[in-house]
């Protein structure tokens, strides 16, 4: 068993979690993920490692569908039946001196700060660019922050930070001619395909996470596959982080949407039949 140390909201649907896994935490490497398997008796999900501290590891997620859902009623104290880990290969990070830039959206803002510590533990000059729709969903800002050289912070509606979206100061720094080595795009499919359209005209290697359907994590399903150069991978170990440019976004998108109305079908259920399984007090 697993037990989680520390559970907190970072908005009103983003939650985190700071799980006991020593073996996890002391391999785990920038861009890895683990697989969460709740209570035994639900599906296991796959959540990148956003952190790690000693024998503790932080996993951030948003509560959508029953599995993340359930995970958001946990609190310091519960325990999570498996954590298997880490898997995948690292972000591919440099010794420096490099200049990259660390991009991030939604629930994928989560993911940024572990691949920005590790560039800058490197050597290298980091550029951060956070959004959300709106300011009471960014999340991670003074973390961010804290780690970036420059840090740009933009919100859909314009409550906070730059109006607009990520992609607009990466395609002001693109623009102003500045050296950038590397970029990392993290967030929904949707905004990784049209925020990596900005750098391909200026041939910047340009990495996303994906995060395909997956089940077993290492290769042996088959589930995970997606095209990357006209060729079949999987996400799980030859993933998460692919080139940007040879995605073919089409496929994962679709992919994405084979089981939406399963999902709901299974929130629904859930919703309406679930039996508390919450310790009695005698």
């Amino acid at each position: 068993m697993y037990e989680i140390v520390k559970a907190h909201a970072l908005s009103e649907a983003v939650f985190e979690m700071w799980i006991r896994a020593p073996q996890v935490a002391r391999n785990a490497q920038a861009g890895q993920f683990c697989i969460i398997h709740p209570d035994g008796a639900g599906e296991r999900v796959p959540l990148t490692i956003s952190g790690t501290d000693g024998d503790l590891i932080r996993i951030s997620f948003m509560a959508i569908g029953t599995t993340t859902k359930l995970l958001s009623t946990l609190s310091a104290g519960d325990c999570l039946r498996d954590v298997v880990g880490p898997l995948g290969m690292p972000s591919d990070i440099a010794k420096g001196p490099e200049t990259v830039v660390i991009v991030g959206g939604g629930v994928g803002v989560a993911c940024t700060p572990i691949i920005a510590q590790a560039a800058k533990d490197a050597g290298n000059y980091v550029i951060g660019i956070i959004g959300a729709r709106n300011k009471s969903l960014l999340i991670l800002e003074d973390e961010m922050r804290e780690i970036c050289d420059e840090l740009f912070v933009t919100t859909d509606d314009g409550s906070y930070g730059i109006k607009g979206f990520a992609s607009g100061p990466l395609q002001t720094l693109c623009e102003s001619g500045r050296k950038i080595d590397k970029v990392w795009i993290i967030g929904p499919g949707m905004m990784m395909k049209v925020t990596s359209g900005v750098t391909k005209p200026y041939g910047i290697k340009t990495y996303v996470s994906l995060n395909p359907v997956m089940v077993d994590g290492t290769g042996m399903c088959g589930s995970c596959r997606v095209v990357v150069g006209g060729e079949m991978k999987f996400a799980c170990v030859d993933g998460p982080e692919f080139d940007a440019h040879q995605v073919d976004w089409d496929d994962l998108l679709a992919r994405q949407r084979m089981y939406m109305p399963e999902e709901k079908q299974s929130v629904a259920y859930h919703e309406e039949h679930h039996v508390c399984r919450c310790r009695k007090v005698e």
